[in-house]
């Protein structure tokens, strides 16, 4: 009967003198070369251009970059926010070509030659974008954090509107939708103000709509 030490040294024998036989057939010379150690994803950057708030910018950022982050650390628009960063909450929501996107979900080189906006980019503290100061003057905030998503979201939402885009609770998908409550709630659904001043918000878009709801 075998020992059963001797075998198990036996079968690590085979194990090893395999490997080497094939690190023999795979490296030239019959030599195996030793491999440097990584010690993470390997940085890949990108130059990508795009026009934000109707200025040129030319950035070289690593690839992983996402939209959100770039406007934040490269540029330095502040204004949209890091909420989840997972596309939930609605605090990072820029335009991109007239379209609201969640700005933490996608990547800067996703968007060479797009023409992106912010919040920055729709009024100033001295002429405010009517969102803006429909926004100002229904409260439609509290601490404020979510606004800055709320209002590129809010503009969009009127465009979507215009556009005749249905929506999930459009009644009628042949005929353009009109702003009632419901279809804004809906609309609005992806943007979260966890101050709950949700109908400050409605009250302000009906205004900068010039409708009732």
């Amino acid at each position: 009967m075998a020992n059963p030490v001797e075998s198990e040294v036996s079968r690590r024998g085979v194990l090893v003198g395999g490997t080497a036989t094939a690190m023999i057939g795979i490296f030239p010379g019959g030599q195996a070369q030793a491999q440097p150690a990584r010690s993470g994803p390997v940085r890949q950057d990108f130059e990508v251009s795009f026009e934000i708030n109707g200025r040129p910018y030319s950035l070289q950022l690593d690839t992983r970059t996402t939209l959100l982050d770039a406007l934040r650390e490269h540029i330095h628009l502040t204004g949209s926010k890091k909420g989840c960063d997972h596309g939930q909450c609605g605090a990072c929501t820029v335009i991109v070509n007239g379209v609201r996107i969640n700005s933490c979900l996608t990547l800067a080189v996703m968007h060479q030659g797009d023409k992106i906006t912010t919040i920055e980019g729709l009024g100033t503290p001295e002429q405010l974008h009517p969102m803006q100061a429909a926004f100002v003057k229904h409260d439609g905030y509290q601490c404020g954090y979510c606004t800055p998503g709320q209002i590129c979201s809010a503009v969009a939402v009127l465009d979507e509107i215009k556009a005749g885009v249905p929506s999930h609770v459009s009644a009628d998908l042949t005929s353009p939708p009109e702003l009632t409550y419901i279809e804004m709630r809906e609309r609005m659904s992806g943007n979260i103000c966890r101050c709950g001043a949700y109908s400050n918000i409605a009250e302000a878009i009906a205004e900068a709509a010039g409708s009732k709801t």
